[in-house]
């Protein structure tokens, strides 16, 4: 019997009760689903009898809230009359889940928590599970003055709850699906009803419910799956643990991707300047907000362009430079053994070692590491005339720059690309790298997440794009 309906069973399925020497035979469906979970030690095969009744327990121990368990269904079930119908006390419960219709599909729902209850010949599923991960936590990779300062949970019920909360309109809609992978995790769409474009949602779904993959495990996974592409160097779609990000992106009609287990968030579809926006803005004046954008979008181009620059004036026309600003460059690298790409080339892989080292370690050794790296290391290297001063003043601001851009995924393909524009200027001098930064912004044009044009300008809609094509 692979296939049921919730209530019916075959009657030599049901249990069979000896009065006499109180031995109750289990049903054969109940035996079956028992012995696809064996051999683990958790799981629990539970018979209870009184009164004449008898109810049929199959769960995880692990995964189950026990108290619940004992004050919902083990407790009422000994303290009710003969004349009270227990089986319809249980389906009156607001645990109850939906009744999957195959044998594989109820197996999951038990090891996710669920509690298998079979009375006579009706089943049901009680939604009892313990969440030890439903804490909400600080806002970490995306830090703010003003604002919510707590981020998401790794519990997606939580997650819905944060939500709810602060969006207070009944189009809201929470839509669930399922991962057909090893995790059989669960997956919440999560979008306004009224603004979300249909055929956006549509294409969404298709690619989580069509993806082919053995594990995903967090939200990360799942972000780099629905990227759909193994070699895109830019993200589509924006990963956050912010509530007030999702919020404000839900409001302007994307969707929002919730994993169980992860506290971070997809949202799609997303554009270059959405990945350029920090939620303080939202806070602060027009003017203010104005200049964090100006210092931001020069830093956004500081960091990508400085070292080309620095290796395409010194190396192959440094007339550009003022007289005395070239003389200072070049005595600056007197007893510097190398050329300058192949100088600026060891500072930045230098810089890049040191972030990742202060990134992994812990906090109380990640400080002392970016010390010692930054200013000893730095100190003895120009000392030794393995680098100019010049130089690590450009490494140091191309660090910094790197950090102004808010979201960290964005801030990983633009260290990406100010390698590609070194090797270009490195073999091509200044017209290498405007071909390189040719090709980076071609690249960017034709690019889309989701259907959305890559470098839609935020000040126009997508109507308003194809009107102007049209014209």
């Amino acid at each position: 019997m692979d296939k049921l309906t919730g209530n019916l069973l075959d009657e030599k399925e049901v249990i069979i009760l000896d009065e006499t020497t109180c031995h109750i035979e289990q049903p054969e469906y109940f035996t079956r689903l028992a012995k696809r979970l064996e051999p683990t030690a958790d799981l629990v095969k539970k018979t209870l009898k009184s009164k004449g009744r008898v109810v049929h327990l199959l769960y995880l121990k692990s995964v189950v809230d026990m108290m619940q368990l004992q004050t919902i269904v083990v407790k009422p079930f000994y303290e009710m009359s003969p004349e009270q119908n227990f089986a319809e006390y249980i389906h009156s419960l607001p645990y109850e889940t939906k009744m999957p219709t195959g044998d594989e599909e109820v197996l999951i729902e038990i090891t996710k928590g669920n509690v298998f209850v079979m009375i006579d010949k009706q089943i049901t599923l009680l939604e009892l599970k313990v969440v030890a991960a439903n804490a909400v936590q600080d806002a970490i990779m995306e830090p703010t003055i003003h604002g919510p300062q707590l981020g998401l949970s790794e519990s997606i019920e939580t997650n819905i709850n944060l939500m709810r909360q602060r969006y207070h309109k009944p189009s809201l809609i929470v839509e669930p699906l399922q991962l057909e992978d090893a995790s059989n995790r669960d997956i919440a769409l999560i979008y306004d009803g009224e603004k979300v474009n249909p055929q956006l949602l549509k294409k969404i779904k298709t690619r989580i419910l069509t993806l082919d993959v053995e594990l995903v495990q967090a939200s990360g996974d799942l972000q780099y799956y629905l990227n759909n592409k193994k070699y895109s160097l830019f993200p589509t779609s924006l990963l956050t643990e912010r509530p007030d990000r999702i919020l404000h992106n839900m409001a302007s009609g994307k969707v929002i991707i919730l994993v169980d287990g992860s506290p971070h968030a997809i949202i799609a579809p997303t554009t270059f300047f959405d990945f350029m926006i920090s939620m303080e803005d939202l806070y602060y004046s027009f003017w203010v907000v104005s200049l964090i954008r100006f210092l931001r979008y020069a830093g956004l181009f500081t960091c990508i362009m400085l070292p080309a620059i620095y290796v395409g004036v010194t190396s192959y026309t440094p007339e550009v430079l003022r007289s005395e600003l070239a003389l200072t460059v070049a005595a600056s690298r007197i007893g510097v053994p190398y050329p300058s790409f192949i100088e600026v080339f060891f500072m930045l892989i230098f810089i890049e070692l040191l972030t990742e080292a202060s990134m992994r370690l812990p906090n109380s050794i990640s400080a002392t590491a970016t010390t010692v790296g930054g200013l000893i290391l730095g100190t003895a290297a120009v000392e030794a005339a393995l680098t100019s001063n010049i130089m690590v003043i450009v490494v140091s601001l191309v660090a910094i720059s790197t950090f102004v851009i808010p979201i960290s995924e964005m801030n990983y393909a633009v260290r990406v690309c100010r390698f590609f524009l070194l090797v270009y200027t490195t073999l091509f001098g200044i017209a290498g790298m405007m071909l390189g930064i040719l090709g980076l912004l071609l690249y960017l044009v034709n690019k889309d997440s989701f259907g959305e044009p890559y470098l839609r300008m935020f000040w126009k809609n997508r109507q308003e794009e194809l009107k102007a094509d049209d014209s």
